[in-house]
């Protein structure tokens, strides 16, 4: 799973370029809060009702209901299963281990064999999450822990970046002993650079943005927030000044310039008509040729980074591209 499977709506903005670090922030902040008012604070959880047995009955209310406040993962199971004894001890391991940053839920299949059809699962032991209402495929099969661990933390920056889920407090007195500290995460190398993105773009410091992302894909070129956050920075800086009326009349007047198709297809995107701009910019690239058509081209793939490369929206402009160019 990545990250980047719930991808953001289309709408590109201030709000929408600060809002994954913001909504982190915020989790982390309740958290916090949380741990210093204690184990016994309301609301908390006994580590042991961090795993549950879900049945049809009970999955929208500990399912769906809780995946508001933290992600839940889905343990498709049975009896019989030789890989699932493997695998579910491990996942509850990682449950405890992982101290509230989400929940699991075991379903028997041959007990719920309705839910096993609405996830569309195939063979067991399979692995879902749902979060805030969302669900999505994890992994199959008996994988490694190290394989399961980066998807749990991938899973966890989903909830807590995306939608600002904070988790569960634990209660350790539940059971009579002491909770696991939860470990410390080093601030990363680029945490500054990132942070100093977000400050510029407060001040409204586009430029200044745009230039502290490329200082950390620099040195970490496959840093998926600075990739994001340089693509929607860059397209604000680019609509930045523009007069919309003017730009749209350019091209509606002249279709075959192609900076003013590329200048509409910019504001498209950035007012959320995510696939007027896609289709605007695929027209450019079927009616010219060269330089023209390579730049469009380009630009089409630059919004792409924008709004996510797993949205559907996306995939099916990538696959009207490939026809046009093939």
């Amino acid at each position: 799973m990545q990250p980047r499977n719930m991808s953001m709506s289309g709408v590109v903005d201030l709000a929408a370029v600060k809002s994954a670090q913001e909504a982190k922030a915020k989790a982390e902040q309740a958290r916090a809060e949380a741990a210093r008012q204690g184990g016994g604070a309301a609301g908390a959880v006994s580590p042991a009702s961090l795993v549950i047995d879900v049945d049809e009955a009970g999955f929208e209310r500990e399912v769906l209901q809780r995946s508001t406040e933290v992600p839940v993962v889905i343990d498709f199971w049975a009896e019989w299963c030789e890989p699932c004894k493997q695998l579910s001890p491990l996942l509850e391991r990682l449950t405890q281990e992982y101290n509230g940053r989400f929940l699991l839920a075991k379903i028997d299949v041959d007990a719920n064999q309705m839910l096993m059809q609405q996830f569309g699962v195939q063979g067991i032991p399979a692995v879902f999450a749902v979060v805030a209402g969302q669900a999505l495929p994890l992994f199959q099969g008996a994988a490694p822990e190290a394989q399961i661990r980066q998807t749990l933390d991938q899973l966890v920056q989903v909830g807590e970046e995306r939608f600002g889920l904070t988790g569960l407090v634990v209660d350790a007195d539940a059971q009579g002993e002491q909770a696991p500290a939860a470990p410390e995460v080093p601030a990363g190398p680029h945490d500054a650079l990132l942070e100093a993105a977000v400050q510029a773009l407060d001040a409204g410091d586009l430029a200044g943005a745009v230039q502290a992302y490329k200082n950390v894909l620099s040195d970490d070129p496959a840093n998926t927030e600075a990739k994001l956050g340089l693509a929607q920075a860059e397209l604000l800086l680019r609509v930045q000044g523009l007069d919309a009326q003017v730009v749209r009349k350019d091209a509606a007047d002249r279709p075959a310039d192609v900076p003013a198709q590329i200048a509409a297809a910019d504001l498209d995107l950035v007012g959320g008509h995510v696939e007027d701009a896609f289709g605007r910019l695929i027209d450019t690239v079927r009616r010219t040729a060269g330089d023209d058509r390579d730049a469009a081209r380009v630009r089409l793939l630059e919004l792409f980074e924008v709004v996510g490369g797993d949205d559907p929206r996306v995939t099916s402009a990538r696959t009207a591209l490939a026809r046009v160019l093939f």
